[in-house]
Parts: C-alpha cells; sequence; structure tokens
C-alpha cells in the first residue's frame, strides 16, 4: 500500500491547526459556565421587561446568550437555549397560571422554552461556519453581528406566528418602551428594533472575542448602530384635529371565577359611566367584556345600551361575546342611536386555551378538568380593526390583538387616526400582565404615531399620546371614568409601511446566508480532509 505524507489528524491536532490559524470556533465559556450564564441571561431579559423595565439589560441578556453558543454542539447549543428559555419564561409568565394552578403556566413556559431552544442552534452554527475567518476581519466583525441578529430575530419571528397563530408577546423591541430610542419602531416597527437590538449586542461580543480593548475599531458597529438609534426622530406624523373620549374602567366582577350574577359587569360600568353624564364628548369607551350578555339578543341589555348612549350624547364603543348563526365572537360593537349606524369589529386571533381550545380532542385526553372549563369556542374575525366615529377612523386591537403587528397595521392601513384597546385583565390581577400589555400599547403609539386609549376592566388603564408618554391614567383595581381630548393623527409611518418587507427580508436573508456559510464551511476547514468527519470535544 502506498505511503501518504497526509498527516494523522486527532480531535487535539484539528483544534490546535483551527487556533493557529485564526479560528474561533472553541468555546466562549465551557459548558459548567455557559449553564449559569444562560439563566443569567434568562433573568436579565425578564429584568429589561415590565414591571422592572432595566431597557439596558436587553443587550446584556443578549450578549450572554449568543456567548454560550459560541463552540457549541447541536446538543451544547439545545441545552444552554433550554436553560435561557426556562430561566426567562417562567419568569415573565407567571401571570398565565394566577388562577389555573401550574399546568397552563409549565405548559407555556415549556412549548417557548422549547421552541427558543430549537432556535438557538442555528445561531450556534453561523458561529461555526464562520469561524475559519480572521478574527478581526470585516466578516467577523461586521458580517457575523448582522447574521446573528438576523437569525435571533428570525427566531422571535417564527414563535410569534406558530403554533396556533403564535405568542408574540416577548420581543427585544418592546423591551426599549423605557428606553432612550423607542422612537426607531416608527421608522422600521418593531420587528426592525428587535434587530438593531441584537446587533448591538452581536457587536459587543465579537468585539470581546476578538481583542477587546486591544482592538478598539471592532467597536465600530456596534457604535453607529447605537449613535443611530440615540440620534433617530419619531417619524412625522400629520395633525388632524381631535377627538374628545370618554373612557370608563368599572372594576366589576369580570374575572373568569369572579362570583357575580348576570349582568352585574354591565351594571358596574353603566355604574361608573354615571359621573360623565353632561360632559361633552364625541365617544365612550368600554373595556373588553364590559357587557356581559349578547345585546343583540338580550332585548334588556340592548335597552341599558340605548340608555347609556342617550345619556352621554355620544355613541358607545362597547365589548361583548356575540353570536351569529353557529360562531361565537369576541366582539367590538360601536353602538348607536341609529341601529342602521351600528359597526362591529370580532378579535382576529381569539387566546388559544384561553377563548377557544385548538385540538380539542388531544387536549382533553391529557388534561380534561382544565380543558372542560373552557365550554365557549370563539371564532377569528374577518372584519376590519376599524369603526368610524362621524368622519373618523378608530383603530381597534381588543386584548392580546395588541401584540399582532397585522392586526395594528390592519387598522392604520384602513386609515386609523386613534387607536382604542380594550382588555379585560381582571384574571390576572397582582401579576405584570397587564404592565406588559400596556407596554405594548405605549409602543404601538409610537410605532403608529397615533393616540392610543388603552381602557381595561379593572387596570392599568391610560390614555397615551403618540409620542407614548401618558396623558391620564386611571389605577388598578379602582372604579372611575374620565374626559380626555386626544389628537388625532393621519399619514401612514414608514414603520408601519416597510415593517412586513422588513421581516421578510431579514428571515429570508438570514437563513439564506447562513446556508450559504454552512455550504462552503467544510470544504475550507484547515488541516481537515474532505471524508474526515468533524468531531466535535465540547458538549
Amino acid at each position: 500500500m502506498p505511503k501518504t505524507n497526509l498527516p494523522v489528524l486527532t480531535a487535539a491536532s484539528v483544534k490546535s491547526r483551527r487556533i493557529a490559524a485564526g479560528s474561533r470556533d472553541v468555546p466562549t465559556l465551557r459548558l459548567r459556565a455557559a449553564i449559569p450564564a444562560a439563566a443569567v441571561a434568562g433573568v436579565t431579559l425578564d429584568l429589561a421587561t415590565p414591571d422592572v423595565g432595566w431597557w439596558p439589560f436587553a443587550f446584556v441578556s443578549v450578549a450572554l446568550a449568543l456567548a454560550t453558543l459560541v463552540g457549541r454542539s447541536i446538543a451544547g447549543a439545545l441545552v444552554v437555549g433550554l436553560i435561557f428559555g426556562a430561566s426567562f419564561y417562567t419568569l415573565h409568565l407567571s401571570w398565565v397560571g394566577h388562577f389555573l394552578g401550574p399546568l397552563p403556566r409549565i405548559a407555556l413556559s415549556g412549548l417557548e422554552t422549547l421552541l427558543f431552544a430549537v432556535g438557538a442552534v442555528p445561531i450556534m452554527l453561523a458561529f461555526r461556519w464562520t469561524s475559519r475567518y480572521p478574527l478581526k476581519g470585516p466578516v467577523q466583525t461586521l458580517v457575523v453581528p448582522l447574521l446573528v441578529a438576523g437569525l435571533w430575530t428570525t427566531r422571535e419571528l417564527m414563535m410569534g406566528s406558530w403554533p396556533y397563530s403564535g405568542f408574540p408577546w416577548v420581543r427585544l423591541g418592546m423591551t426599549q418602551v423605557n428606553g432612550p430610542f423607542p422612537e426607531v419602531a416608527s421608522w422600521i416597527g418593531v420587528t426592525g428594533l428587535s434587530f438593531l437590538v441584537a446587533i448591538v449586542s452581536a457587536s459587543v461580543l465579537q468585539w470581546l472575542r476578538n481583542g477587546g480593548v486591544s482592538f478598539l475599531r471592532g467597536l465600530l458597529p456596534a457604535g453607529i448602530v447605537a449613535g443611530a438609534l440615540l440620534v433617530t426622530p419619531q417619524f412625522p406624523t400629520t395633525d388632524a384635529g381631535t377627538l374628545t373620549v370618554g373612557w370608563v374602567q368599572g372594576n366589576g366582577p369580570s374575572g373568569y371565577f369572579d362570583a357575580k350574577q348576570p349582568g352585574d359587569v354591565l351594571a358596574a360600568h353603566s355604574a361608573a359611566t354615571a359621573t360623565l353624564i353632561n360632559q361633552d364628548m364625541d365617544l365612550l369607551v368600554w373595556p373588553e367584556g364590559a357587557v356581559d350578555s349578547d345585546p343583540f339578543r338580550d332585548r334588556a341589555t340592548a335597552a341599558e345600551l340605548d340608555r347609556i348612549v342617550e345619556l352621554v350624547g355620544a355613541p358607545l364603543l362597547a365589548n361583548a361575546a356575540t353570536t351569529r348563526g353557529d360562531d361565537t365572537f369576541n366582539t367590538t360593537m360601536l353602538w348607536t342611536a341609529e341601529r342602521a349606524e351600528r359597526q362591529l369589529h370580532d378579535k382576529m386571533n381569539p387566546v388559544p386555551f384561553g377563548e377557544y381550545v385548538p385540538d380539542r380532542w388531544l387536549y382533553e385526553r391529557i388534561a380534561p378538568d382544565l380543558v372542560g372549563l373552557i365550554q365557549r369556542e370563539y371564532t377569528p374575525g374577518s372584519n376590519a380593526p376599524l369603526v368610524r366615529v362621524g368622519d373618523v377612523p378608530v383603530g381597534l386591537a381588543i386584548c392580546f390583538d395588541v401584540i399582532f403587528d397585522d392586526v395594528i397595521r390592519s387598522g392604520a392601513q384602513a386609515g386609523a387616526q386613534l387607536y382604542v384597546f380594550q382588555t379585560n385583565n381582571a384574571d390576572f390581577r397582582d401579576t405584570d400582565e397587564n404592565l406588559q400589555q400596556l407596554a405594548f400599547a405605549r409602543m404601538r403609539a409610537i410605532e403608529t404615531g397615533r393616540a392610543v386609549i388603552n381602557v381595561s376592566t379593572v387596570g392599568t388603564s391610560q390614555v397615551i399620546s403618540p409620542t407614548g408618554d401618558t396623558v391620564d391614567a386611571i389605577n388598578v383595581d379602582t372604579a372611575a371614568a374620565k374626559v380626555t381630548t386626544v389628537p388625532l393623527r393621519t399619514r401612514l409611518t414608514a414603520g408601519v409601511v416597510i415593517g412586513p418587507w422588513l421581516s421578510s427580508l431579514i428571515t429570508i436573508t438570514a437563513l439564506a446566508v447562513v446556508s450559504v456559510f454552512g455550504l462552503t464551511h467544510r470544504r475550507f476547514q484547515p488541516g481537515l480532509r474532505p471524508e474526515q468527519p468533524r468531531r466535535s470535544t465540547v458538549l
């Protein structure tokens, strides 16, 4: 057999050749350090969200989470991804099990954790497949942060759309609503802001990995992006006058398990509205679930709404469960004295396992007692999230619909000059849920350049200016009503217009680029024959 001059390759020799060639395909953190680091990163991201809301912690969390993925195997990436997800989601979604016990919280947190961990694998591969490039070259300094940020944002988008319409409750961009640059969302949307936060975090990590203080120019990408974030003004919209709105927080027994009789919630909001009689207004707003029977089927309920409209001299934007044919909807209705002028909008994304049970046949076998509590099956709405009060288009989002970009965008594209977000937080009293949802409302005001009236059954209810500032508020667990004159705006922001295109561009580009790096990776591994399998020495 002829002799060969090829060297004998071992895992140690391959690793040493990579290091000699300037490769960074070695762990930044050993697994025994990466596991607690991932847990800390998860807790840190929770601190970046309400109620704490320490926005700089989002950057720390992302950089630390990315550091745990460098040099990992697929199994290792899954492990640290699971640790991060478990530490974050069990804290952030603690309110899910407030009334129904630990099982719903474990189920949702567990699903989100699993999806997050799977999404960590492409990010790990991006670090591995770019490891052959020089430490201080343009690929490591510029391309890798962009690629990693794109993959992080792609995971965020995927988790926000699947399964069962997704759960886009957790987004990096939303953590910045209390920071110095939320206005960027009005130019590139919340997804774009998430992408930029991830870029800064990944750029700082690359700088630290590639020399730190001895490689100051490596901070240039992060510095440029951060500087652009800080100097970006809010996208200008056009003044279109004002609308005077009465808004009511009834604080009635509107929770799923509250002790109540039929009509109690309606009575609570009628009573709270009494303080607004004889005050001039163009519109009266009640929260989600303020009407606890179908006014299109119950004459007494319809008569009470007629009475309210007559007393305040303005149309009432109310909400109730309504039935049409065999379908039940979570419906917002503009109730007017003239029946012909009444308008409806049905919630577009009913909450899985809250307002309906997908694949009920399956989950009844897993948790029959819990699933049995959810008797009503809401049907997704298909009518536009908009009503017209006179000649003023008012955009709508019912409760969790505020987290879905397409609902907000549909209202804006239909001409909304302000938004009304109706919600029922009664099942989550004394939790962070209402503050997390309120952060979404504030960011939507900034993103669209429109005022927002965020009204809840039990709080927190607020009127928010187009710049995201709180104009007026009603505290939690308080029955009250107020009248506020809010500004109207026209002209779509760039964030509304390009948001969906940017989301698609980020996803397609990130997946395409990482695939190209993957295809070329093995061909250029230093000192490794094409037929020689790569063996990872570190989990």
